[in-house]
């Protein structure tokens, strides 16, 4: 398996909508747009992120296949990590080895990471890539249309 990063294109985009299309990966993920069958408004709201230079925007391939994508942003002033993966590539060591990946080539410390409570699959990934757990939060997730808890993870060094 030969996993690499590249910086994402407007041309991914149609990958990364159908991605979180599926009703497993969406209730995970939890924090999600209100209405994710809205392409229209995904492509526009992440093509217009996709120009920001704040934003660190990543294609995660695996055999030269697109099969998610990473990324840094800003939230409230501090530097957040997202990412998503195809249902096909979970458990198997893509996520991990995709974040370990993305932290090479960016640096900004600390960053962090948010993660539903129930979803222990991020978690690890999380752990495994030297993130600290360091609190919790509530927030709406629109997902599942109710507010839930979110762990709160950084990463120092």
């Amino acid at each position: 398996m030969d996993l690499h990063l590249r910086p994402s294109t407007d041309t991914d985009l149609a990958h990364f909508f159908l991605f979180q299309l599926d009703p497993e990966g969406r209730h995970l993920a939890a924090f999600t747009a209100p209405d994710t069958t809205d392409k229209t408004a995904y492509m526009a709201k992440y093509t217009k992120l996709l120009q920001d230079p704040s934003i660190n925007n990543q294609t995660i391939l695996v055999d030269g296949m697109i099969v998610g994508s990473i990324a840094k942003f800003i939230m409230e002033g501090e530097a957040e990590i997202t990412y998503w993966l195809a249902k096909d590539c979970w458990g198997k060591g893509n996520a991990t080895k995709a974040l370990h990946k993305f932290l090479e080539v960016e640096a900004t410390r600390p960053i962090y990471g948010r993660v539903a409570f129930d979803n222990f699959g991020s978690q690890k990934v999380l752990e495994k890539c030297g993130f600290a757990r360091i609190g919790a939060a509530k927030g709406f997730a629109h997902a599942r249309q109710a507010e839930i808890e979110e762990f709160i993870y950084k990463l120092e060094k």
